[in-house]
C-alpha cells in the first residue's frame, strides 16, 4: 500500500491507495505547533481504525506548501512507518514538460493536481483548485505544464471580508437560491459564490482563447462542488482526490 500526503497550507490531505485504487483519504488541519508524534498518533489510529496497520504501508510520497510541517511529516513517516517519503521536487519524474520560466517557484500541489488532471482526463486540461488559494493550472495537448494564475481563496476572500468590514457577519458558505440577496448574509453568499462562478468562467473562457483550442476543465480542492454546482458553470469534472491521485501516479513513475 501507498501512503500519499499531501500537506497544504490549510489542511492536510492523506490517502492510501493500492495500485490505482484508493482505499481511504483523510483530512487533519495544518498546525505547525503539532509535533511528529501528534500527527503520528493521529495517523496511525485513523488508519487502524480503517483496518490498515504501519507495516501494510510499503512506500510514502509527500508534496508541501507549507514548510514548517516539512519535518514534522518526516520525522512522522520515519518513526512510525519506518519509511522516508518520497519528495515531490527536482530530480523527480512527473510526466510534463513545464514550461514555467522558473520551476523551482512553482507550488507541488499546483504540479501535481496538473499531472493528475493530464492522466486521468486527457490533456489539453485546465486544472481550477479552490483551495487557500484559487488557482489555475494549464496543461497543453502535448503534456506541457504552461503555468496559469493564481487568486485569492474563496474561504481567504470571504475572511478578509469580515475582518475588514466591522458590520459584516461570518457566514455560511453556500450558494443562495437567488442572484440579489434580501437579507446582508444572502447578499454576501451571492457576492461570495457567484462572484467566484464569474471569476471561474472568465478566467476558463480567456485560457481557451489563449491557447487556441478547447480544454476539459477539472475542478478539486474543498469548496470545488460549491462553483460546480450551477449549470451555467464552465467546470466538466469534480475530483477532490485529484491532488493524491497525482502522488499516486508520480510514485509509480519513478519506482520503476
Amino acid at each position: 500500500m501507498l501512503l500519499a500526503i499531501d500537506i497544504g497550507n490549510t489542511n492536510i490531505k492523506i490517502g492510501v491507495f493500492s495500485g490505482d485504487n484508493m482505499l481511504d483519504a483523510l483530512r487533519l488541519s495544518s498546525e505547525s505547533r503539532k509535533t511528529g508524534d501528534e500527527y503520528g498518533r493521529i495517523l496511525v489510529d485513523l488508519l487502524a481504525s480503517k483496518g490498515i496497520a504501519p507495516q501494510m504501508i510499503d512506500g510514502i510520497i509527500m508534496c508541501s506548501v507549507n514548510p514548517d510541517l516539512n519535518y514534522t511529516f518526516n520525522h512522522l513517516c520515519n518513526y512510525y512507518f519506518k519509511k522516508m517519503p518520497m519528495i515531490i521536487g527536482p530530480g523527480l519524474k512527473c510526466g510534463l514538460n513545464i514550461k514555467y520560466d522558473n520551476p523551482h517557484e512553482l507550488g507541488s500541489d499546483r504540479l501535481v493536481a496538473s499531472v493528475a488532471g493530464a492522466n486521468l482526463y486527457g490533456s489539453p486540461c485546465i486544472v481550477v483548485d479552490y483551495g487557500t488559494a484559487t488557482t489555475f493550472n494549464v496543461v497543453s495537448s502535448k503534456k506541457e505544464f504552461l503555468g496559469g494564475a493564481i487568486c485569492p481563496g474563496i474561504k481567504t476572500s470571504a475572511d478578509s471580508l469580515v475582518h475588514s468590514a466591522a458590520k459584516l457577519p461570518r457566514v455560511e458558505l453556500v450558494r443562495p437560491k437567488e442572484i440579489i440577496g434580501r437579507t446582508t448574509i444572502t447578499n454576501m453568499q451571492s457576492g461570495i459564490i457567484n462572484g467566484y462562478i464569474g471569476l471561474t468562467t472568465h478566467m476558463v473562457t480567456e485560457i481557451k482563447k489563449e491557447i487556441g483550442q478547447e480544454a476539459k476543465v477539472i475542478a478539486t480542492g474543498g469548496l470545488s462542488e460549491l462553483i460546480a454546482s450551477g449549470k451555467e458553470g464552465v467546470i466538466d469534472v469534480v475530483d477532490r482526490a485529484l491532488t493524491l491521485r497525482g502522488l499516486n501516479f508520480i510514485y509509480k513513475l519513478n519506482k520503476k
